[in-house]
């Protein structure tokens, strides 16, 4: 259950944040990463929904994603955590929930955070100290967003795209973004 007061309206992008139960870790290694990402690409598809930027950390993950329907956020989430709670059960015959009962959903509104959002959730891993700058990290969209990699996950927003005409020129634009470090956290 998100923790939007009303649902969200179609069309606007939302920073979504889902945390491990109890704030337990929810990723033991890479395959169970992917088996993440894998299963939130179908529930991108299933939902209608546009992911623009992830960060996949240990025991939570942070979204940018424009849900193209009302009710879009809870469907992607729901649908998500179902297909990742499969591969749990196939792969360890775990059976526990893993994810807390709601996640949080921000509606991105006003034009200029967007970008400052997807920033925000790229950097996650370095203020959590996981890595020193975000390129090295694997479980997030930076590289799509700023190198160019592909990752069918990623969607790239329009605010994203009017960084430049060319990807090259977006990718640099977005780079640039990134000049200033992040100012470290305890909670990540």
């Amino acid at each position: 259950m998100p923790r939007l007061a009303c649902p969200e309206p179609a069309g606007v992008a939302l920073h979504l944040v889902q945390r491990g139960r109890n704030r337990a870790p929810c990723f033991s290694c890479a395959p169970d990463r992917t088996a993440y990402l894998d299963a939130l690409r179908v529930a991108a598809a299933e939902s209608a929904s546009s992911v623009h930027a992830y960060a996949v950390m240990g025991n939570h993950v942070h979204l940018l994603a424009t849900l193209r329907r009302p009710g879009g956020a809870g469907i992607l989430m729901r649908s998500a955590a179902e297909g990742y709670a499969r591969y749990l059960q196939r792969a360890y015959g775990h059976e526990d929930r893993v994810w807390d009962e709601r996640y949080d959903g921000t509606p991105v509104l006003p034009r200029r955070y967007l970008l400052a959002c997807m920033r925000y959730i790229e950097l996650n891993p370095v203020r959590a100290g996981l890595v020193r700058e975000a390129h090295a990290y694997g479980w997030s969209s930076y590289r799509a967003n700023a190198e160019g990699a592909d990752d069918p996950l990623v969607t790239p927003h329009p605010l994203y795209c009017a960084l430049g005409r060319s990807r090259e020129r977006r990718c640099a634009a977005y780079r640039a973004l990134f000049a200033q470090p992040p100012r470290p956290t305890a909670s990540g």
